[in-house]
């Protein structure tokens, strides 16, 4: 395959970042002081004695659910994507009051609640007070991941669950599917993510489902310019999207080729102009991202390999992980009486 300037240098800078992926020690969790970084604390031996089946008993439940509805896998995968980009990984989108980040407009479509109480159930009943909620949505992530033919990732342990969740912050803080790349590469970075963990994380829209409101934008009035956005492709435009979309409730899966499985279709997409959200299409557009679209998309272990060591750097944003930080929560719905 002929490769363009460009897209070699992007694939030296994936070689590079892949070499450079955070490693968490497996071997002793790091004494707590103030110096060392939050993320530094967690460790995969964290529930080595407290709760060994802890893995075994989130990847069963997640195994049971997505058998029974296999875009549950997509959700969880969100779900934790919205929980870590506003207040850290930290569970505090399972918080289920007046004014938290669920109950925020930007969290209206987000399922598998119900996935996480029922683990979250049964690890109470083995190993009480124990495995944070913010580990389970992590862990349950990783397995619903592989559920959809996507990649393995070792998870380290240790979050605590926050305690403040607020809608205000979900609504000012998560991507809706039509902001521009300046703002995406803005807010990645101020989570410790960079251009290449947008474009990785990006490509879990390979399965998932959006509302039609989500880029109705698109199909007509693009800009106030009373026209298709151009960056569409007109036969999907006309003979898929306008027909499927009848009310702005209506679901189209993000990836119109193998919508049911994971793998870099999604990036191939880009290339035909058939990314489902702005956001998508941009990435391939943009000077800044289109290079790692490329790249990602030109060898299947490329992107996987990618995927995981991003989603490793998702999974530690903003942890709390010392014992004055957070709880262990007995219900992921509410904080402790």
């Amino acid at each position: 395959m002929k490769m363009g300037v460009s897209t070699l240098f992007a694939l030296l800078v994936l070689t590079l970042e892949l070499f450079m992926s955070i490693n968490v020690s497996a071997a002793k969790p790091v004494k707590a002081t103030a110096q060392v970084p939050a993320e530094a604390l967690l460790s995969f031996s964290h529930y080595m004695k407290t709760c060994p089946q802890a893995e075994g008993i989130i990847q069963q439940k997640v195994v049971d659910w997505l058998e029974k509805d296999f875009t549950l896998a997509a959700s969880i995968i969100r779900l934790h994507f919205h929980d870590c980009v506003v207040r850290g990984c930290d569970a505090s989108i399972l918080l289920n009051h007046r004014g938290s980040e669920r109950r925020a407009y930007a969290s209206y479509t987000l399922r598998g609640f119900q996935v996480i109480d029922d683990i979250k159930a049964e690890l109470e009943r083995q190993c009480p007070k124990t495995v944070s909620c913010a580990d389970i949505l992590t862990a349950a992530t990783r397995d619903a991941t592989i559920m959809a033919g996507g990649p393995f990732w070792e998870v380290p342990f240790g979050r605590r669950d926050g305690k403040i969740s607020i809608a205000r912050e979900a609504d000012e803080t998560v991507p809706q599917g039509h902001e521009n790349i300046t703002a995406l590469i803005q807010l990645f970075h101020e989570k410790g993510l960079n251009m290449l963990d947008l474009v990785a994380l990006s490509g879990a829209h390979t399965i998932g489902r959006s509302t039609c409101l989500a880029f109705k934008q698109r199909l007509a009035n693009f800009n106030g310019t009373r026209k298709p956005d151009p960056s569409l492709n007109s036969m999907y435009l006309n003979n898929f999207l306008k027909k499927k979309c009848q009310k702005d409730s209506d679901l189209v899966f993000l990836d119109a080729i193998t919508p049911k499985t994971f793998d870099m279709q999604y990036y191939t997409n880009l290339h035909k102009k058939l990314g489902l959200l702005s956001t998508d299409q941009l990435l391939k557009s943009d000077m800044r991202t289109g290079p790692f679209v490329d790249a990602l998309g030109s060898q299947p272990s490329l992107f996987e390999s990618q995927f995981a060591a991003s989603m490793v750097k998702l999974g530690n944003v903003q942890v709390l992980t010392r014992p004055n930080e957070g709880e262990i929560r007995v219900n992921c719905n509410f904080v402790n009486a």
